[in-house]
């Protein structure tokens, strides 16, 4: 079977630091001289814009912005504006398509069921809205997805809110959908989840989904 490299990067991590250890992923991966990777971690406060995302969405000035102690960056990524922060699961695939045989519409597929699986083992049914890819609640968004894919090879990817501090979704709007809501797997269940055990669970649906051997994380 396919192997997968599953590399923790723990908390606090800054957005301009991972996103080089991508860049320099991808274009190993891409000639061939790294194995597919998943980076998990929880970024420090930060709204990130993809390449659609109108500058309107962000709601707080500058001002207010630094205030708060939330940078804003713009990404590569597909997708409009979201927040990553403590307590939220941030997972970055490293894949090769060619190799695996997937289309980037399977890809993405796989990438909300491997997070519908993992919620599902907290006993969370979630699901999908055809009009606006993610993982649903209801009408509430779990988990955004956003990813870049350029030489066949993926980046970008997956934001999970497990013990997110949903407050920050309010200075925008997320992923440029008003009146949209946002929740966490610990909203859900009334209680804090482990990180360590979501991060498991979601390496081992992911591994499972894409068709990759057993490992941990």
């Amino acid at each position: 079977m396919r192997t997968l490299e599953v590399i923790d990067l723990g908390a606090d991590a800054d957005y301009a630091e991972v996103l080089a250890r991508q860049e320099a992923l991808h274009a190993r991966r891409a000639e061939g001289g790294a194995a597919d990777t998943l980076l998990l971690l929880e970024h420090r406060r930060v709204y990130t814009l993809g390449r659609s995302a109108e500058a309107g969405h962000v709601l707080l000035s500058e001002e207010a912005l630094e205030r708060a102690g939330i940078a804003c960056v713009r990404a590569s990524r597909g997708g409009d504006v979201t927040y990553h922060g403590p307590g939220q699961l941030v997972g970055y695939p490293i894949l090769h398509l060619g190799e695996a045989g997937l289309r980037v519409l399977d890809f993405v597929a796989g990438l909300e069921e491997a997070l519908i699986r993992a919620a599902a083992g907290y006993g969370v049914e979630a699901g999908r809205d055809p009009r606006n890819r993610g993982v649903w609640v209801g009408g509430s968004k779990l988990a955004a997805l956003g990813i870049r894919v350029a030489r066949q090879v993926t980046m970008h990817g997956f934001a999970l809110n497990v013990n997110t501090r949903l407050e920050d979704y309010g200075g925008i709007v997320p992923c440029g959908l008003r009146g949209v809501g946002v929740t966490s797997l610990s909203a859900l269940l009334g209680r804090p989840l482990e990180m360590g055990e979501v991060k498991a669970r979601v390496a081992a649906s992911f591994r499972a989904v894409f068709g990759y051997a057993e490992g941990g994380v």
